[in-house]
């Protein structure tokens, strides 16, 4: 890709105004924390899944890939945020910028795709229980999560080339907390009507097919579930799904409410806002939604801190 430039380097300052009018440190440590917290509860969720067997099933790999992808998300992004709290202004390079973009919508399509074919494994196990096995085997949820990162690495490339073959020629100075295409665009020295609709047309065009898809599924679920019999049934049936629809709920009205508003107009204070929910709200409530929820994953966790509390003191007793 070649690409008629001048900028070398780009200048993140998302949070210049917060870290001035309040404790940057201050702020700098509630983010280590956050981070330090949404990694290791994500890090609990998929090595708790695969170091127990009895978890490898199709939902708990779903689990396990959806924990890693928000692992992913807040370690392309926390880099430059925690340095703007450091320094008041993050300096990244116009290479980096792009590897940054790149990575970050990378991820968040996957999520999008990850979440997608956890609705149909749902779909399966309520509307077709007795057959769940025959379908949802492990090589087909092997072929599901490995399309889902295929194509969620391949959507972005499209408009990252066409946003890095555009003319940078200054200021460089980005509204944001890292590299995205929309504070990108509003940088470059020539139109941008084409990769504006470009953007919007790709990313509308693959949130929409996946929600609707969704949409539709859940659909089904409900019509099945309200034809069972007893309120037991309903009710285990319906907690099969509360966790996955929680989060379902949360990214896509996230996304939803991102686009719609840069159809309106493109506001940097509001695209921080969905950033900050993006980055920092989803990784975050995804482990305390799914373990926290699940008895399974909770049941493992507690057994194994138990096992660690009870061999601590052997392991001292035996070394004196």
């Amino acid at each position: 890709m070649v690409n008629n430039q001048s900028v070398r380097e780009f200048v993140i300052v998302g949070f210049t105004d917060i870290a001035h009018t309040y404790n940057h440190k201050l702020i700098f440590l509630l983010f280590i924390f956050l981070y330090i917290f949404i990694t290791c509860g994500n890090g609990v969720v998929s090595l708790v899944i695969i170091f127990y067997s009895h978890l490898h099933r199709p939902m708990y790999l779903f689990i396990c890939s959806l924990s890693v992808v928000e692992i992913c998300i807040i370690t392309t992004v926390y880099p430059t945020l925690l340095a703007l709290f450091l320094e008041g202004k993050a300096y990244i390079s116009f290479d980096y910028c792009f590897f940054q973009m790149y990575a970050f919508d990378a991820f968040v399509v996957t999520e999008n795709y990850l979440l997608t074919a956890m609705a149909y494994d749902r779909y399966v196990a309520i509307c077709k229980a007795l057959r769940y096995h025959t379908i949802m085997t492990f090589n087909t949820c092997k072929i599901l999560i490995c399309s889902c990162w295929i194509l969620g690495f391949l959507s972005p490339l499209a408009m990252i080339i066409l946003v890095y073959r555009l003319p940078y020629c200054g200021p460089n100075v980005v509204e944001h907390i890292y590299c995205d295409s929309s504070p990108l665009l509003t940088l470059a020295c020539s139109s941008t009507n084409l990769d504006v609709t470009m953007d919007l047309s790709v990313s509308s065009f693959t949130i929409i097919l996946n929600s609707v898809f969704i949409v539709f599924i859940y659909s089904n679920i409900l019509l099945v579930i309200l034809k069972m019999r007893t309120s037991v049934e309903r009710k285990r049936a319906f907690s099969t799904c509360t966790s996955h629809l929680i989060m379902s709920l949360i990214f896509y009205g996230s996304v939803a409410f991102m686009y719609i508003q840069l159809q309106q107009s493109y506001s940097p204070e509001y695209d921080l806002a969905s950033a900050i929910h993006q980055s920092v709200l989803t990784p975050l409530l995804s482990p305390l939604v799914y373990s926290f929820r699940n008895k399974e994953i909770k049941g493992f966790i507690k057994k194994l801190l138990r096992t660690d509390a009870i061999q601590g003191p052997n392991r001292l007793k035996k070394s004196s």
